[in-house]
């Protein structure tokens, strides 16, 4: 023995350094923590701001609109004149057309002088037949056949003149607004100048857009949804605004979901059908959301589920067993345990464990694929 210690003592060495190198490690993992707490599940997507009521107004008649002097922000009271319009300048006629215009002119003058003649000698065979009447040396017929010709007369120069006045009228130096009664354009409610569509003066058609009137203190949010998940959402459910500028989000609730789908093509060529759900903001939020305009950008969150002491789970430590049901690695004495889980609502964070687990277990987060039941593990 004594000439075989040492050879023993350094077998045993070797046995125990061989040992502990081979001996397996913990696997370092992240841990996680079956917590209690609120949770709500939402639906997010994109949308808009808008007026609650929108006016256009537009031009009334085809005509030459004078400038508009205001601007957007301005305020603006029922029955304000915005514009006037006018009728439309004269165009311009080619060198035929003014010859034959001035021609017809002379004509119509010369039928005038003709009518005034006329009207000035029945007019006096009106004043002797009138006058030789009561003597009995003019019959009642030829008095009235007098005055038929006087009437007769006047007419005719008033047709005359109407003719003149009308050949004028066409000679008129085109560019020049016509004369007449101008047509005021008013506000049609009160409201402040979201947008001037035509400000500079000139001819416009009827019903072309000049300005957009609409009240900043009543607006409202539009989001558009994809018609699978607008048919989850109902009016009342609570909305969160994000992305639209400010510190903190803007509540709101749902007023009401539009009935009607419509097909929309995305960015990557795909066609939705996509509906509009409108939110209101809350009273709470009216000031902030006061600073919005029309047709500004937002991100909207519409809770569709809410538990204020849910059981929660980190998504991340869930994955498929076999079975294609919900399994987790809980941390139980630095070794693994699988279990099963029973998953009811899910978000972006955490999970609702109806059944599996309880709060404050820990749990590995996001689990290799070589993970195993029952394998040594430390928080890393």
């Amino acid at each position: 023995m004594k000439r075989w210690r040492w050879a023993l003592v350094v077998g045993a060495v070797l046995l125990v350094a061989f040992a502990y190198a081979f001996w397996p490690e913990a696997e370092p993992v992240d841990i996680g923590t079956v917590s209690k707490g609120p949770m709500q599940v939402g639906i997010t997507d994109d949308g808009v701001t808008r007026e609650k009521e929108l006016y256009v107004v537009s031009a009334p008649v085809t005509g030459f609109t004078s400038r508009i002097s205001l601007q957007a922000g301005d305020r603006i009271e029922k029955g304000q004149i915005i514009t006037r319009m006018t009728g439309r300048p004269a165009p311009p006629l080619d060198r035929r057309a003014q010859d034959e215009l001035r021609g017809a002119l002379s004509a119509a003058r010369a039928a005038e002088r003709s009518a005034r003649a006329t009207l000035a000698q029945a007019r006096r065979d009106l004043g002797r037949a009138q006058s030789l009447a009561p003597e009995g040396i003019t019959s009642r017929a030829q008095l009235e056949e007098a005055r038929t010709n006087a009437s007769n007369s006047e007419a005719a120069l008033t047709q005359a003149r109407a003719e003149v006045q009308r050949i004028e009228a066409s000679l008129a130096q085109p560019g020049r607004a016509s004369r007449g009664a101008p047509v005021p354009v008013v506000a049609p409610a009160n409201g402040s100048v979201l947008l001037v569509t035509e400000k500079s003066e000139g001819v416009i058609t009827e019903g072309t857009p000049l300005v957009t009137i609409g009240d900043p203190a009543k607006i409202e949010a539009v989001v558009d949804l994809l018609s699978r998940e607008a048919v989850r959402v109902k009016p009342g459910d609570r909305v969160e605004i994000t992305q639209w500028g400010g510190p903190k989000p803007l509540t709101g609730h749902v007023r009401y979901v539009e009935p009607f789908g419509r097909l929309k093509v995305s960015a990557l060529g795909i066609e939705e059908q996509r509906v509009n759900v409108i939110v209101g903001f809350d009273d709470a939020a009216a000031q902030d959301a006061a600073r919005l305009g029309h047709g500004y950008q937002i991100d909207a969150t519409i809770i569709i589920w809410s538990k204020p002491n849910a059981v929660r789970v980190p998504i991340g430590a869930l994955f498929r067993g076999k079975d294609g049901g919900w399994r987790v690695f809980t941390v139980e004495g630095g070794r693994t345990r699988e279990r099963r889980v029973e998953i009811d609502h899910i978000n972006d964070v955490f999970a609702e464990v109806v059944k599996g687990l309880t709060d404050g277990t820990s749990v590995v987060l996001n689990p290799a694929n070589d993970l195993e039941d029952g394998q040594r593990v430390e928080a890393r």
